[in-house]
Order: C-alpha cells, then sequence, then structure tokens
C-alpha cells in the first residue's frame, strides 16, 4: 500500500507555492512599513505554555493539541496559535527592557489543531500574526487593524468586513461576567455539555458556541455594552474615533466573542463577503490581551494582537477572482547542439546565473526543436543557441522570444548584452 499524506495536510506543489510566497512576502513589506520585526519560535512548546497562554477553557486546549512526551518524560505540545510562543519569547529574552517601546513583532509559521478538515480548514496550516507588546494607547489598537486590513487590500482583496467590540478590562468583565452566570444558570441544562463546564469557568465562552448559537437564551444574552465601567467605554470610543481618522468602516458587534481566554478590551474579526466564500467567513481575528504576559511569568504589559490564516487568504483571493502578479517566465533558455556545445553550455549557464538571469537548459539530450519547445513551455524570454559553429567563432545566437529578433553576439559579451537588451 502506497504511503499518503496525513489527513488534515496538504503538499503545497510548484505553481501553488508561487502565490504563498508573494503573499508571504506582501505581509512581510507591510508589517517593514509599520515597524514590526519578524520572530520565529519553536515549533512546539511545553504544554503548560498554552495551557496558561491559551486557557484551559478553551476548544483549543481542551480539544485540538497534538501533545505528547517526549523521552525526558516532558509534555510537550505542537504549537496550536502563534501569541503564546510569542509572549513567552518576550519575557524569556526580557524584551521589555529594550529601549525602543512598544515591542513590535510578527510571524509566519505552521500551526498545529486536531479538528475536522474541511474548506479552508486544515490541521497544519500556516498563521500570519502580529504582537504589539508595551502600549495602553487606544491608537496602537486601530494600528494594528490598519495592519491587517492594509494587508488584505495589499494582495487584491476588497469585499472586506472589520467588526469590532469590547470586553472591557477586568471590572466591567467581572461585571458582565456575573450577569451571563445569573441568565444562563436556571437553564443550562438545555445546553451542550461543553457550554455546561463553561459556566463557572468562562461563562463568555458559552455566546461562542457553535451547537447552541439558535438557543434563546442566546438571543437576550446580557450584552457586554451594558457592563462597561468609564474607562472601558472611553476606551473602546477612542479606538473607534482612530479608526475613523484613518477611514477604515467598521461595524461594532456587541456578539463579537474571540475563542481565546486572554482577550480583554478591543476584540475584533476581519470577515470576507465575496459571494460563494462558505459559511465560516471569518479570514482574521484578534484583540488586546492585557495581563497574558504576567500570566506567563512577565511584568505587567499590555499587547494587542491578531492572527490570520494564510489558507483562508488564498481561498478569499479565489472567491473575488483576483489573480495575483506572478512572474512565471524565465529569462533564458541555453539550447546547445553538439557534445562539445552542450560541454561549454554548463559555463554559459552559470555565468548567466551568477549574473542574475533566472537561466535553464536541457538535460535530457533532446533535439533542437524539443529544446525551443521547453524553452516556450518555460516562457523563456530569451534563447540562446550554441552550435559547434558558434563554438568555433566564440559567439552565441540570441534570440528575443517577444520580438522574434535574432543577434549574433560574442560569449564574452553576452552579459552585457542581455543586460542591455532585458
Amino acid at each position: 500500500m502506497s504511503i499518503q499524506i496525513p489527513r488534515g495536510t496538504q503538499d503545497i506543489l510548484p505553481g501553488t507555492v508561487e502565490l504563498w510566497q508573494y503573499v508571504e512576502q506582501q505581509a512581510r513589506t507591510i508589517c517593514r512599513m509599520f515597524n514590526y520585526k519578524e520572530i520565529r519560535t519553536p515549533m512546539f512548546e511545553h504544554t503548560e505554555l498554552f495551557q496558561r497562554g491559551v486557557g484551559d477553557t478553551t476548544d483549543i486546549v481542551q480539544k485540538e493539541m497534538y501533545t505528547f512526551e517526549d523521552r525526558g518524560g516532558r509534555s510537550i505540545t505542537l504549537r496550536p496559535e502563534g501569541t503564546a510562543a510569542v509572549v513567552r519569547s518576550f519575557v524569556e529574552h526580557k524584551m521589555f527592557g529594550n529601549p525602543n517601546q512598544p515591542t513590535k513583532l510578527f510571524y509566519i509559521g505552521p500551526m498545529f489543531r486536531y479538528e475536522r478538515p474541511q474548506a479552508g480548514r486544515f490541521r497544519q496550516f500556516v498563521q500570519f500574526g502580529v504582537e504589539a507588546l508595551g502600549s495602553n494607547d487606544p491608537a496602537i489598537d486601530a494600528e494594528v487593524m490598519a495592519l491587517a486590513m492594509q494587508f488584505y487590500q495589499s494582495v487584491g482583496l476588497k469585499k472586506l468586513r472589520l467588526v469590532i467590540n469590547s470586553l472591557g478590562d477586568a471590572e466591567s468583565r467581572q461585571a458582565h461576567r456575573e450577569a451571563l452566570i445569573n441568565h444562563f444558570s436556571p437553564r443550562i441544562g438545555e445546553f451542550c455539555s461543553d457550554c455546561q463546564s463553561r459556566l463557572e469557568k468562562n461563562p463568555l465562552r458559552i455566546l461562542d458556541c457553535k451547537k447552541d448559537r439558535d438557543h434563546e437564551l442566546m438571543k437576550t444574552a446580557p450584552s457586554i455594552m451594558d457592563y462597561l465601567n468609564d474607562y472601558s467605554k472611553v476606551y473602546f470610543e477612542k479606538v473607534q474615533q482612530y479608526l475613523t481618522n484613518l477611514h477604515i468602516e467598521f461595524v461594532v458587534d456587541p456578539n463579537l466573542v474571540r475563542g481565546l481566554d486572554y482577550y480583554n478590551h478591543t476584540a475584533f474579526e476581519i470577515m470576507s463577503e465575496a459571494e460563494g466564500f462558505g459559511s465560516i467567513t471569518t479570514l482574521c481575528g484578534g484583540g488586546r490581551y492585557n495581563g497574558l504576559v504576567q500570566d506567563i511569568g512577565g511584568p505587567e504589559t499590555p499587547g494587542i494582537g491578531f492572527a490570520l490564516s494564510i489558507e483562508r487568504l488564498l481561498a478569499a483571493l479565489e472567491a473575488e477572482n483576483v489573480t495575483l502578479p506572478i512572474e512565471e517566465s524565465i529569462d533564458c533558455y541555453v539550447v546547445a547542439l553538439g557534445e562539445a556545445a552542450k560541454d561549454y553550455s554548463v559555463s554559459i549557464v552559470n555565468d548567466l546565473r551568477m549574473a542574475g538571469f533566472i537561466t535553464e537548459k536541457d538535460y535530457q539530450d533532446k533535439k533542437i526543436k524539443a529544446q525551443f519547445k521547453s524553452a516556450d513551455r518555460l516562457q523563456a524570454k530569451f534563447v540562446i543557441v550554441l552550435g559547434e559553429d558558434e563554438l568555433d567563432k566564440k559567439v552565441v545566437n540570441v534570440k528575443n522570444m517577444a520580438t522574434g529578433e535574432q543577434h549574433e553576439v560574442a560569449i564574452t559579451e553576452l552579459v552585457a548584452h542581455l543586460k542591455e537588451v532585458r
């Protein structure tokens, strides 16, 4: 029996991987504009990091983590998300002591969750995320959302909707928590087992339940907006003001609840409104997580960030029929005729590559006609022909495939000629 790829994973083949490279480069370019620096953390961490950082009551920790015991008896988990690992690194390397604050970081890499594979969701998936640590200024909340929107727009997406909410500070959340418990307690038996276990641990998570989303108590649940204290209200108003100043359209949704325990104050999602995108429209999610750094052993440090799936981004591009400007052609194809010319062509190909030209040649002893067909398939801009006669004269024939023009060029002048005409 042949060995096949594990369920929930995918091979990204040539022809498709170029799309990934393009959007990843766009992410790096946008982050550079906003002065966010790349960080790379391990693909696995101690399990305790995610239990403390993501939260024991989350579906991620309870159901979706790939956890195993290593040979030293330590519990290790493949990272299911990026924020906890970035914060762990921030604390471990004392980045809070750097003179330039806030600390602004981004990451791109694979994450792992054991969940049911479906359109746009995989067990190994790639996240792009940013984290800004060290500022309580609502302006940086707006900056983080602006960065996400700018990234999506830079790759050509137009049908986007930014949805925001405030989860309030600790005082506001505690008041809302008590109201939710009082609201759901009398009929909690009508809800799924997950919601029943969340009632006392984290009742806010009940509002995020997919199974019971249509229950009548969901529609009448207390809104966090009714429990925001003055500080939280002013903070949220400031965030909205900054978004308006940046000409970023948004919708306030009091029912927006992010699935991770560490969020407070600003929470947001970016949705795709492209027709036919699917039932799960969320492209990106994020929010403020004041308190997470302390939970992982660091000093009191506020933070905000987001994460998005590259897979879902590519699906949104397809739904909007966006074609990325991927360069598929090569610069030069060297056609060699005769053994001596074939031997010499190896040096010509290398010289062209060292000069910065994307260059290819035949390695299968094809006839001249087949070599030209290969050049056509590779969309070569120039075909360089070297035969026995050309070799004797120390020249090559250079054919411009777009115009059909052909020139005889000295081998020693080939690089200079191509730089001039390309």
